[in-house]
């Protein structure tokens, strides 16, 4: 019997299971998947968690109500892959593999900035993440008491996982401290290495206009080189000094350590893939998918479903004896909520910028894209229960893996 092994059960590594498992035949082929966390987070929950909107049971479930009939789970450790004998060492075994999809994610790293080397979440501290339930938890206790002083949000360094959180999380502070009676006495601030709010130019526009409109403070190009717990300031490589009282970070992201020690990473975790096929680089018969990929495009739940989709389609095409499909275009989906009941909806993906139109049904929507719209907030919220109830088992869903342009407008410019 063939085999084909699964490292990580989040959103990527569960879609391709069930995708793979319902199109090949059970008796020809064994599929596996390897995991050392028995429980399936909801990671776009964590955001909501420090305002008191969700809580951790919210976003936790038992990953094995998500492995579909046919599937083998593996609850191990990951040590290591030899390519080269197509096999995974874990710490109670060994698996051999015909095809291997790595879909192992990526994690924070504190211990990387010089000042966070000790981290740990704690209620009772000033700095900061959310990108963990333990974190968001603690940033919850935090958030309840802060009533006066500046909190800073920190892109610590890129890429990190889901690029649009620090904009939800600034807008959703605004709100939160409004209502709390207290935005008044709190500065907002949002420091960030890239050269603006955002990394696409018509994204950055209309977050720009709402950051000065919720008189949120941008301060771009901070390249973090410290964080001074004891006095309270970030510094970057040039000198500059930004002083907080609540800081939360982003963290360094980084991928699994097996990546690296297999001699598979690109010195930051996250394995060489191409583009457009999701193909290991450098090895035959291995795919990745999500975060674990070095793919220029966001570390994101809807591109790990995206990616899924062509990945399942092209082992199909392998094993068939085809070629794999040069198909991802590296599309990605964002709700980005801006507080009072209001989200904005990006579509975009490596040559295309966010463009105004319907989503996801051209003409008719129900979804404002770029527009900030009450409707769009609840298209966010219903997605929790879509993600539970239809993206992980298999569903079909009206969203291409590519990006489709019908029924979007290019801004118009003004004439030379």
């Amino acid at each position: 019997m063939k085999k084909i092994l699964i490292l990580g059960s989040g959103a990527g590594g569960t879609i391709c299971a069930v995708k793979l498992r319902h199109e090949l035949d059970p008796l020809e082929w064994q599929i596996t998947i390897i995991d050392e966390d028995e429980v399936h987070h909801y990671q776009p929950g964590w955001l909501f968690i420090p305002f008191g909107i969700y809580t951790a049971e919210d976003c936790m479930k038992p990953k094995r109500e998500f492995i579909p009939n046919g599937v083998n789970f593996v609850h191990d450790i990951i040590v290591g892959v030899n390519p080269d004998n197509r096999e995974v060492e874990c710490k109670n075994g060994k698996y051999s593999y015909d095809y291997l999809i790595i879909a192992t994610g990526c994690r924070i790293a504190p211990e990387e900035v010089e000042g966070l080397e000790e981290w740990k979440p704690d209620p009772n501290s000033n700095e900061h993440t959310f990108f963990t339930l333990e974190s968001a938890l603690a940033l919850h206790k935090k958030m309840k008491y802060f009533k006066k002083g500046r909190l800073v949000f920190n892109i610590a360094e890129m890429p990190h996982k889901c690029p649009v959180v620090p904009m939800e999380f600034i807008f959703m502070a605004d709100w939160f401290y409004a209502v709390n009676g207290v935005r008044d006495n709190v500065t907002i601030e949002f420091v960030t290495p890239n050269t603006g709010i955002f990394t696409k130019p018509i994204a950055t526009k209309v977050l720009s206009v709402a950051a000065e409109e919720k008189e949120v403070l941008v301060t771009p190009n901070f390249d973090l080189t410290e964080v001074n717990t004891e006095e309270g300031y970030l510094e970057s490589a040039k000198g500059d000094r930004v002083d907080y009282d609540l800081l939360v970070s982003t963290m360094p992201n980084l991928g699994a350590e097996y990546i690296e020690t297999s001699g598979m990473g690109d010195g930051m975790g996250y394995v060489f893939t191409d583009h457009h096929t999701l193909k290991a680089e450098k090895y035959d018969n291995i795919y990745v998918v999500g975060d674990a990929t070095n793919v220029p495009t966001s570390k994101a739940g809807s591109v790990a479903h995206y990616e899924a989709e062509i990945v399942v389609e092209n082992i199909i095409l392998e094993i068939d004896g085809q070629e794999p499909k040069p198909a991802f275009d590296g599309h990605s989906t964002y709700f980005i909520v801006s507080g009072y009941e209001k989200a904005y909806l990006f579509d975009f993906n490596y040559k295309t910028e966010p463009l105004p139109g319907k989503f996801p049904f051209p003409g008719l929507g129900p979804f404002d894209l770029v527009g900030e719209s009450y409707v769009n907030y609840w298209g966010k919220m219903m997605f929790k229960w879509v993600y539970w109830n239809l993206l992980l088992s298999g569903n079909e869903m009206p969203l291409e893996p590519q990006m489709n342009m019908a029924g979007k407008s290019w801004p118009r410019t003004e004439a030379a």
